[in-house]
């Protein structure tokens, strides 16, 4: 009765007991104070809102959030999930002491940073903590061994540094750990020998060094384990054979050396081994072959000798079998032909000799093969398409015979590659049935029969070279130029005949090279469809008619060569107004009138107009009137005067020469040499630009070894002081000659030298733009990466490959990568450091040598380009770690998002791959400039090149 007497009383009491339970949900106050604390500029936690209403259930408000898991009853979290959020900012940890049940916790792909908060290791009841793919640095904190359950850790790509945290291994129900990808340093502890439970163990990708723990063997319990990218030394120890439950083996990358152990052919249970990139020696254990399991075994870029064991026929489950980049040889085992699985077989750059196995191919679905570089001798076997899945074909450098008949019914086919060999016979290609194929190079071969006449069905092909085959014959098929992606085509010496076909569409043509046949006809004004074409060398024919105005006008033309054949008529005017023109050569025809005035025109030099007894104008005769008397009827005698006294005038004039010089003693005799693009000043106008000094005996030596001078004519030029003793003046006039004559859009020309007995200034185009080390951490769009990219590729290649003997650049660096007007690339000091190790009396072996570190440096061009500037000298840094956290890292370095499209993603794989290659350690292993430049072809966003 008395409780109805206090009706106040007891609605007071219900009222503290609902603010009580109102009050009791940490939970949702931590997670408000740890959003509170984060960055989520992607409002992500948006619908972590307080509550507008009472909660007299008792049950946990956030258990309603996103991401936010809890027990069946609502009255606990025991989970978060916060992976992909793209949260950022310093992880908060006071929060997590609420968290006292918290199972799984998940962080990962966001952009955390700062260190692991140490509250995180209270959680005694956590199973799972993923803090992968972020950017938390410092050393990994200690107290982890408060997380006594924890069964997964994974703290994949981060910068973490320091030593690998030994008190994991302390963790007795860890079965997955995952510290790879970032910059832990020092030896892996062997303690983590002695995990109990452990099942998945990946520590690959970091500055890890000294020996791989022998402890390892004992980790009976792990099926996964990579430890590779990283700088070990010694030897793979012998006890990892005693890891019986292994299943995926990767050590690649590791400078690991010695052989490789007997006892991994122990691990039974192994599907995947990769060692490559190593420097392992010796042979491959024949034992390999009790691993029935084995999938993949990649053992390609290191040393290992000798033959493919027999005994690999029983390896039937072996679908990856590469061995590229070794030192192997003996022939290809016929058991190799006989597995049921394989599909891709990678053995070139090795010195394997005999045939091909007859049935390789007819056992198993094949893919992908490689044999290129060896010294195969034989046919293509027969059933090398029977499995119907063939798309590439790579078999180059050889001594392979006999013809193509076995790829007639090939449809699958992408890419084929078969140049340098001796294969004879008709292309039976039936391109109209190769719907996806793309490259197709057959050059330097005995192939007869002429093109395929179906060329033009072949609606992806953009690579197309027959060069180099002298007996193939024929004649360009009509339809040649429709192909919608074609951009080069190149039959080269090749004997074909007939008329240029009509360019009814060539939109994407980049280049034509029909150089050295035996064509006839005009060149098609319809040549003007080709806007995007650069190079068209149509030399050494019999070609006839006008140069077409339109050829002339093309906006991207760089390269014409139309010398050698019986073009008659004037040169186009429109040449001269090209921008990007680096070479026209019409030498030897029948071309009349004068040489338009334009400069880029006149720069050419002689040799790109004589042989054309009616042309004249610079660098040619004067076409003054004066000069008609030699073309007139009836003074035949009248020019043999005149020339008889020419002779003996300059006869004189040599002996008058000779006489002062000897009486000189030729001491302080001063010549000029000009190239093309340079006036033909005397060494006098040259020497007075240095000094105001009336006499050339008084020149003062230039104040440094480089600087500026104003030629007569107001060119601003760079100039170079060399100093030489007599004796190595000979060679060094000879190469730098050779540079003077080095001519392409991408390179810095060389424009003259002024020189005597004991020194050269060497004259270069001055461009006052900035060079790559002063702009790369600029932002740039991708489109303009690839541009700068591309350029200084094409430079490169042109030096390592189009001249003769090949020019090495010897100081690539982004200080010697210089812009002009329209912010192209052009390497500067190219072939200088070479020069000056002449004059020193350097042997020109070592030109190889420096080829390669062009091609080194050229790769660690690309990442400092791709990391605007960030990664300077990190060919290394690159080649420590895994590809996948390399790819992420340039992904975002060019805000390549989740979001973005594959296509710039690919692009930008597709570089970063040129890069590694380029980067390799062992310098035979890397691409020529040529393969690089191919590798890079096709980026879409090079734009005009």
């Amino acid at each position: 009765m008395e409780i109805f007497q206090w009706p106040h009383l007891n609605l007071l009491f219900s009222s503290m007991l609902i603010v009580v339970v109102l009050a009791a949900d940490p939970y949702s106050d931590a997670l408000l104070s740890f959003k509170s604390e984060i960055i989520d500029p992607f409002h992500n936690l948006d619908d972590w809102l307080e509550p507008n209403s009472g909660n007299p259930s008792g049950k946990v408000h956030a258990c309603s959030w996103s991401d936010v898991k809890c027990d069946n009853n609502s009255t606990i979290v025991i989970g978060l999930n916060l992976s992909t959020k793209k949260l950022a900012g310093k992880l908060p940890g006071k929060q997590f002491s609420v968290f006292t049940e918290l199972v799984e916790l998940n962080i990962s792909q966001n952009s955390f940073s700062g260190e692991i908060p140490v509250e995180i290791f209270n959680l005694t009841n956590l199973r799972s903590l993923d803090i992968s793919r972020n950017n938390f640095s410092g050393h990994f904190q200690g107290g982890v061994t408060g997380l006594q359950n924890l069964v997964v850790l994974d703290a994949f790509s981060n910068s973490f540094s320091g030593p690998l945290p030994v008190e994991l291994s302390k963790l007795e129900f860890l079965k997955v750990l995952n510290l790879a990808g970032s910059y832990f340093s020092g030896p892996i502890p062997s303690a983590y020998g002695f995990f109990k439970r452990l099942e998945f163990l990946h520590l690959a990708g970091n500055f890890i060094t000294g020996n791989i723990p022998p402890e390892l063997g004992n980790l009976q319990t792990v099926t996964h384990m990579e430890i590779g990218y990283n700088s070990y030394e010694g030897n793979i120890p012998w006890q990892l054979g005693n890891m019986s439950e292994l299943q995926y083996l990767d050590i690649a990358g590791s400078n690991l050396s010695g052989s490789i152990p007997n006892q991994l052919s122990n691990l039974t249970k192994l599907q995947s081994l990769f060692l490559f990139r190593n420097q392992l020696t010796g042979l491959i254990p024949w034992e390999f072959s009790r691993i029935l399991a084995l999938t993949n075994l990649d053992l390609s870029d290191n040393f290992i000798s000798g033959p493919i064991p027999e005994s690999f026929a029983e390896l039937k489950n072996l679908r990856l079998l590469s061995l590229m980049y070794n030192e192997m040889n003996g022939t290809v085992p016929d058991g190799i032909a006989e597995l049921p699985s394989l599909d891709t077989l990678f053995i070139w750059n090795n010195f394997f000799t005999g045939s091909l196995p007859r049935n390789l191919g007819k056992n198993s679905k094949l893919r992908w093969l490689d044999v290129s570089i060896n010294s195969f001798i034989g046919s293509i076997p027969p059933h090398i398409c029977a499995g119907g899945e063939l798309f590439k074909l790579i078999m180059f450098s050889n001594k392979f015979t006999g013809n193509l008949s076995p790829l007639s019914n090939c449809s699958s086919l992408v890419r084929i590659r078969l140049e340098d060999n001796s294969f004879s016979g008709e292309i039976p290609l039936t391109l109209s049935q190769l719907p996806d194929v793309s490259y197709i190079d057959l050059s330097r071969n005995k192939f007869t029969g002429g093109i395929p006449s179906d060329i033009s069905q072949a609606s992806k092909l953009q690579y197309f070279n027959v060069s180099n085959n002298p007996e193939l014959g024929g004649v360009i098929p009509e339809e040649t130029w429709s192909l919608p992606l074609l951009q080069n085509f190149s039959a080269s010496s090749c004997n074909i005949s007939g008329n240029l076909p009509p360019f009814k569409s060539c939109k994407s043509m980049l280049a034509v090279e029909l150089q050295k046949n035996n064509m006839s006809g005009v060149v098609p004004k319809s040549v003007s469809h080709c806007r995007a074409l650069e190079i068209i060398n149509l030399a050494s024919n019999q070609l006839n008619g006008h140069i077409p105005d339109e050829l002339a006008s093309l906006p991207a033309l760089s390269v014409v060569d139309l010398s050698h054949n019986n073009f008659s008529g004037s040169i186009p005017a429109e040449f001269g107004k090209s921008t990007n023109l680096l070479l026209l050569n019409v030498s030897y025809n029948d071309i009349s009138g004068a040489i338009p005035s334009e400069k880029v025109l006149q720069s050419m030099g002689r040799s790109a107009y004589v042989g054309n007894r009616e042309l004249c104008g610079a660098p040619l005769r004067s076409c003054s009137a004066s000069m008609s008397i030699f073309g007139s009827k009836g003074t035949g005698k009248l020019r043999l005067v005149l020339l008889l006294s020419a002779g003996v005038t300059l006869l004189i004039a040599a002996l008058l020469f000779w006489l002062v010089y000897l009486r000189k003693g030729n001491k302080g005799q001063w010549k000029m040499e000009s190239f093309i693009g340079l006036p033909q000043f005397t060494a006098n106008d040259v020497l007075r630009s240095f000094s105001s000094a009336d006499s050339m005996e008084e020149l003062p030596p230039l104040s440094a070894a480089v600087c500026k001078a104003v030629l007569p004519t107001g060119i601003t030029v760079l100039v170079k002081k060399i100093e030489w003793e007599p004796k190595r003046m000979k060679v060094a006039i000879e190469f730098i000659t050779q540079m003077g004559n080095a001519r392409h859009r991408n390179l810095i020309r060389l424009l003259g030298f002024c020189y005597n007995n004991h020194m050269a200034y060497m004259l270069y185009d001055y461009l006052p733009n900035g060079n790559l080390a002063e702009k790369v951490t600029m932002p740039r769009d991708w489109s303009t990466k690839c541009r700068i990219i591309t350029g200084i590729a094409r430079g490169l290649c042109f030096l390592h490959h189009d001249c003769n003997p090949a020019i090495s650049h010897g100081d690539l660096n982004s200080s010697t990568i210089v812009f002009d007007d329209n912010f192209e690339p052009r390497l500067a000091d190219f072939g200088f450091k070479y020069l000056i190790e002449l004059i020193k009396g350097r042997s020109s072996e070592a030109i190889k040598d420096e080829l390669y570190m062009d091609i080194y440096r050229f790769g660690e061009i690309i990442l400092e380009i791709l990391t605007n500037g960030r990664l300077t000298n990190g060919g290394e840094i690159v080649q420590s770690k895994p590809q996948d956290v390399v790819l992420r890292e340039m992904y975002s370095e060019n805000e390549a998002t989740d979001d973005s499209t594959n296509s710039l993603q690919d692009e930008i794989k597709q570089v970063v791959d040129v890069a590694l290659l380029c980067t390799r350690s062992r310098p035979a292993d890397r691409p020529s400039m040529k393969d690089a430049l191919k590798l890079l072809s096709g980026l879409k966003g090079q734009g005009k090149q």
